[in-house]
């Protein structure tokens, strides 16, 4: 089967992205409140752009890999969880205790050593880290798209009913009412961030849908991706999306903080990496340098290896009297460059490489010594 690059080139901005959305915040994770707002300017526009591929960028490509690699060659459920497990739980085990030690090295430069001591010898943490991946900012990406994978079969479903795929704008809309309700009531409830995240898998389905819809059409309708209407609802849906979000970006900029309660902003969000992938897909047909393809393996290595180098990133920073964006410039520039070498140099070695998705997993007998799968 011939690369699709089109797809290879999404994984890629997907992984890269990342990069560009944390380097856009503060050590502390906020949008450099302690500077005037003229100078949040440049950072909250690089950041309105690159946020354009988020997490769930990721998920609708995971599964729309998933769904075509098993109209290709049918598996039955529970080998398809036997190897999801292995391509997605291993390297998350790995990569939860390396960063739960991990964390102490900026802990210990930013003042909160203890807290995370602290963190490494509780039981309850743990839970959290395995159950929630929150042990880290992005970690929460593995444990939920094996959640959603769970639910393949249904999404298989989206594939030849097109429609399905609108059930995402439901999933969204039950999402924001109920953690506006959770918020408002429960929050201070034990377990309350379990509660959370299930809310979270529940709507986040909608993705797989999405994911159905699209190989339904990519699969069965590629030449209507051309139709003139096709064009016409894209370029509506990004300049109605794009105005939303430089929207939601002024009132982070005047403001200082985030706009999590700004409805409009929330929709622009979680709509434009779904618009981001269908107008990719419209235009697979195009020239897509194949250099893109050798590039995309990589892409799940740098989403999860990018945070060693935005840690030691922020730390250098912190000793430098920088504006906010000559700290996002170095910041992009920096882990980029170190977290490309360092994936490289990981997946070049075949006792390392399965940690990044690449290479041959460890020989485990539960899993019948599967061989690994590349992301």
């Amino acid at each position: 089967m011939s690369r699709l690059v089109w797809l290879d080139s999404l994984r890629l901005i997907a992984g890269v992205s990342m990069i560009g959305l944390h380097a856009t915040s503060d050590a502390a994770g906020q949008p450099f409140v302690s500077y005037e707002p003229a100078q949040r300017i440049a950072p909250m526009i690089i950041r309105a752009v690159v946020y354009t591929a988020r997490t769930e960028l990721f998920l609708i490509i995971s599964i729309f890999l998933l769904l075509m690699a098993l109209d290709k060659k049918p598996r039955n459920y529970r080998f398809v969880m036997r190897q999801q497990t292995q391509r997605l739980l291993i390297p998350f085990v790995f990569w939860t205790v390396f960063y739960a030690f991990f964390n102490m090295v900026k802990a210990n430069h930013f003042g909160y050593l203890n807290f995370v001591v602290e963190q490494i010898f509780s039981w309850k943490s743990w839970v959290g880290y395995l159950l929630l991946g929150d042990v880290k900012y992005h970690m929460h990406f593995l444990p939920t798209l094996f959640a959603l994978v769970l639910l393949f079969p249904l999404y298989q479903l989206a594939a030849d009913r097109i429609w399905i795929g609108f059930c995402v704008i439901l999933l969204l809309f039950f999402k924001r009412e109920i953690d506006v309700f959770l918020w408002s009531s429960f929050s201070t409830i034990s377990g309350f961030d379990y509660v959370v995240r299930a809310v979270k898998i529940a709507a986040y389905s909608g993705y797989g849908f999405v994911a159905g819809s699209m190989y339904g059409i990519w699969r069965n309708h590629t030449q209507t991706l051309a139709v003139r209407w096709t064009d016409y609802t894209l370029t509506l849906s990004v300049i109605v999306l794009v105005g939303i979000k430089l929207w939601a970006t002024q009132k982070i900029v005047l403001s200082g903080e985030w706009q999590h309660n700004f409805t409009a902003g929330y929709w622009a969000d979680f709509l434009m990496p779904i618009v981001l992938f269908a107008c990719l897909m419209r235009f697979a047909s195009s020239y897509w340098p194949p250099i893109l393809s050798k590039l995309a393996p990589f892409s799940f290595g740098i989403y999860l290896c990018h945070p060693i180098f935005m840690d030691f990133s922020e730390i250098l920073i912190s000793g430098l009297v920088l504006s906010p964006i000559s700290q996002v410039v170095l910041k992009i520039l920096l882990v980029t460059a170190s977290t490309s070498i360092f994936v490289w140099c990981v997946s070049q070695l075949r006792i390392s490489a399965w940690t990044i998705g690449l290479g041959q997993m460890p020989d485990i007998k539960i899993f019948n010594r599967n061989r690994g799968i590349e992301c």
